[in-house]
């Protein structure tokens, strides 16, 4: 179905709005899914925080302009799917590459984060970053051994005189 050019301009509109706060971006090509695999990943992208969308090359190179995903512009050809990252940065690397594993006629063509755009093949990289809570997790532990280590520190000469008392009562003992 074409689109008229009203719509045409709100297509851009959004997808701009999305790419202008969007972590990451994965274009697949998608040649070859049946409309209920698309239905599908659809829905898992709307639970895991992913905006995808289908449109057209020339309408999604005016939509990235002025981004970080505007070095991705020449490298759109063919029939993608843009899925954009919106709460994780990992997000939509995992969803392509978990709805990739059941479905080989999705690949990933074009991967682009931090305004670098790499190949298909590092939707591996993006899907292994952890997601916000991992990263807090990690933080945290990381923040917490210092304190940790010099509570052990602060306790362990107390210790060893426990040992040493606990060890002369044993002798004078036998």
């Amino acid at each position: 179905m074409a689109l008229n050019l009203a719509q045409k301009k709100e297509v851009v509109a959004e997808l701009a709005n999305v790419a202008a706060s969007a972590h990451s971006l994965v274009a697949a090509e998608y040649l070859g899914l049946t409309v209920e695999q698309l239905t599908e990943l659809r829905k898992k992208a709307r639970e895991s925080g992913v905006f995808l969308r289908v449109a057209k090359n020339t309408l999604v190179r005016r939509a990235v302009e002025g981004t970080d995903y505007e070095g991705t512009s020449d490298q759109l050809v063919g029939p993608l799917l843009y899925a954009f990252s919106v709460e994780d940065p990992g997000a939509a690397g995992r969803l392509v590459q978990e709805f990739a594993k059941a479905n080989d006629k999705l690949k990933a063509k074009i991967v682009a984060i931090g305004g670098k755009v790499y190949p298909g093949s590092h939707v591996e990289v993006l899907a292994s970053l952890p997601t916000r809570d991992q990263a807090l997790s990690m933080l945290l532990s990381v923040m917490s051994q210092p304190a940790t280590q010099l509570v052990r520190l602060l306790s362990e000469p107390a210790s060893q005189i426990t040992r040493v008392i606990n060890q002369a009562g044993q002798q004078k003992a036998a």
